[in-house]
């Protein structure tokens, strides 16, 4: 088992990354792509850390809706930032 990296976020930029995020679950279906590349500085390792956190926040709070798209967002996000782990099909 691979020991999980700790990620340090100061209180400022946890603060910036609720921002982006309040934007994303804000903005018009399809436009996600366009507010994340206007804050290309927030998207990193911490930022898919923070949005995680605030899916987890949202299934304890019965909004799964927005949890899966929160997930599949940082899901995404992590794949082209390549911090997603790539399985080879298996067949």
């Amino acid at each position: 088992m691979a020991e999980e990296q700790k990620i340090t976020i100061t209180e400022e930029r946890q603060n910036l990354y609720f921002g982006l995020i309040d934007r994303l679950m804000k903005c018009p279906n399809g436009q996600e792509p366009e507010t994340l590349e206007a804050e290309p500085e927030l998207l990193d390792a911490g930022f898919i850390h923070t949005t995680l956190q605030v899916a987890a926040a949202f299934a304890h709070q019965g909004n799964s809706e927005g949890a899966e798209f929160l997930i599949h967002i940082a899901r995404e996000l992590s794949k082209q930032l390549g911090l997603y782990p790539q399985i080879p099909n298996q067949e």
